[in-house]
């Protein structure tokens, strides 16, 4: 019996030495942070929604180098020669060059165009920022899903580590009972070192559970852009199930309704691209040979350029052919992902239903399991129950409570893909 006891205290020690350090990771009474504030960093944080907003500032200056591209447009310059002649009659004829010519003006240019061209080119530049908008509404969205889902699936990791922890707790205490009944030969030494068996064995998943945590909250950390690898406790993410808007209203199908619109607009733009255009220039300065008073060549020119397209190949149906194509395209992604988007809520809201009923029975389970621990529990501290009957009962406890677990977990994750598109 000496040796035996030995035995089993050395086994002990190293239980209570590994959970004391595995305890120094997540313990009770540490600050509790919730699914809101990781979001907001990673809402805060990523790159990718920083660079939509840069994007939106960028096309508002498109549109203002629009604006001023059609103003006066003020040039100067400079060309001055000189063709000189040696005394031999060497160089060049002077009834071309002129011995040279010195001219310095400052040209004015304006090119006109009707108020509806304009309003089609600032539109380009509106409808890609509504693009942009959207896109960046749509990733922010990935964003959340992408958060959250990582947040439930930590929040899991610390429900099943709590539960098994108390779980532990519960078999340190009927440990020193049935150490004590089997010195008095109530219970044989080798019930107890079946028992000493399951508890290390809760032990090392208790281990396991830690790590896994620690590694699940280090990669929710990271999607937020959060640099800490340390493991806080988490508060009940309290996610529920939101009314989705109408597909035609939501921020997925807003794309499919900007492209028409881009498409309809760059119809106008070709054929504005096809009107007569016109544009007014002048200009004022000094040009002059030299050759007689040249002090008097100071002067000024103005005029008019008009361009009318007479024929380019029929490239303007050929434009036209390719934003047929696109139109069709468009309409081909616009009904397919319809149907997908109906399709898959329907099959989420049934995989929603089904886990819920699932979630019942297992409750139920759960309850049967734990009545059945402490009827066993009561027994063996008398001595009139089984050490092996009481394992599988505790066995049977821990597999219904964490298919539980899992299946709430399940059943958050379901609706946050259903959430997702709620906007």
């Amino acid at each position: 019996m000496a040796d035996y006891r030995g035995l089993t205290n050395n086994m002990l020690r190293n239980l209570l030495l590994g959970l004391a350090l595995t305890g120094c990771l997540v313990v009770k009474g540490q600050p509790v942070t919730r699914l809101d504030y990781y979001i907001d960093q990673a809402l805060q944080n990523s790159p990718l929604l920083k660079d939509y907003q840069n994007q939106v500032l960028a096309g508002q200056v498109d549109s203002q180098i629009i604006r001023a591209s059609y103003r006066p447009q003020v040039t100067g310059s400079s060309v001055n020669t000189w063709a000189p002649t040696l005394n031999s009659g060497w160089g060049y004829d002077q009834a071309i060059s002129n011995g040279g010519s010195f001219t310095t003006v400052v040209g004015v240019n304006k090119t006109l165009i009707g108020q509806k061209h304009l309003d089609a080119e600032y539109q380009t530049i509106r409808l890609q920022g509504q693009g942009i908008r959207n896109s960046s509404k749509v990733s922010e969205q990935d964003l959340k899903k992408s958060v959250t889902a990582q947040y439930i699936t930590t929040y899991g990791d610390l429900q099943q580590l709590t539960f098994n922890r108390d779980v532990y707790a519960l078999l340190q205490r009927e440990e020193v009972l049935l150490k004590d009944l089997t010195e008095k030969n109530v219970y044989r030494q080798t019930d107890y070192l079946t028992f000493l068996v399951t508890m290390k064995q809760e032990g090392l998943l208790l281990r396991q559970l830690e790590i896994q945590f620690r590694n699940d909250h280090g990669t929710l950390n990271y999607l937020c852009g959060i640099v800490d690898t340390s493991a806080t406790l988490l508060d009940d993410p309290r996610i529920q199930l939101q009314s989705l808007p109408d597909i035609a209203n939501s921020v997925f199908f807003r794309q499919f309704h900007l492209d028409s619109l881009k498409l309809r607009n760059n119809r106008s733009l070709v054929d504005y691209s096809y009107r007569p255009k016109a544009s007014l220039y002048a200009d004022g300065g000094f040009s002059s040979t030299f050759a007689y008073q040249g002090y008097k060549n100071f002067g000024t020119s103005f005029g008019v350029t008009v361009t009318v397209p007479i024929y380019d190949g029929h490239q303007r149906k050929m434009q036209y052919s390719k934003l047929d194509i696109a139109e069709r395209t468009r309409s081909n992604y616009k009904d397919f992902f319809t149907s997908q988007y109906s399709q898959q809520i329907a099959q989420l809201r049934q995989q929603l239903q089904a886990t819920e009923d699932l979630i019942g029975q297992i409750d139920e389970q759960v309850k049967y399991s734990q009545t059945l621990i402490d009827v066993n529990g009561k027994l063996l501290g008398t001595g009139d129950a089984k050490i092996a009957d009481y394992i599988i009962a505790l066995s049977n406890y821990l597999s219904a409570k964490n298919l539980l677990t899992q299946n709430n977990i399940t059943r958050l994750q379901i609706i946050n893909q259903i959430n997702y598109w709620n906007r």
